[in-house]
């Protein structure tokens, strides 16, 4: 048990640690990128380099990721707020999303596929 709860609470300060200096290089480099987006780039750098680390990040995101709809909350919030905005430009908005998803939805596939078969011709 407490093995357990050490592997989350490092995976956890692991987590918040990356997100954290995703948003200070992000402010430091001036980049147009969310911090979220530099703080995964960090992490799967720490993983390559660490693979110890995987166990307990794992250990970590799992809880978080049976609650993801919750994270959803703040950006959904953050679009209702700019209402007004998007009554004149939906259009733009509505293709980004569509073709924001149709991308996410093709490069998942994709990789999937491309695991998949690395996996059979391992195994």
């Amino acid at each position: 048990m407490a093995s357990r709860t050490l592997q989350f609470s490092l995976g956890f300060v692991v987590l918040a640690a990356l997100l954290s200096a995703g948003g200070r290089l992000v402010r430091w480099l001036h980049l147009p990128i969310p911090p979220a987006i530099v703080g995964m780039v960090l992490l799967l750098a720490v993983l390559a380099c660490f693979g110890r680390l995987v166990a307990a990040v794992e250990a970590a995101s799992t809880p978080l990721l049976k609650h993801m709809m919750l994270f959803f909350i703040p950006t959904v919030a953050g679009v209702m707020e700019q209402f007004q905005t998007l009554r004149t430009g939906w259009l733009p908005f509505v293709v980004a999303c569509v073709a924001g998803a149709a991308l996410t939805l093709a490069v998942t596939a994709l990789t999937l596929q491309k695991l998949l078969k690395r996996q059979g011709a391992a195994g």
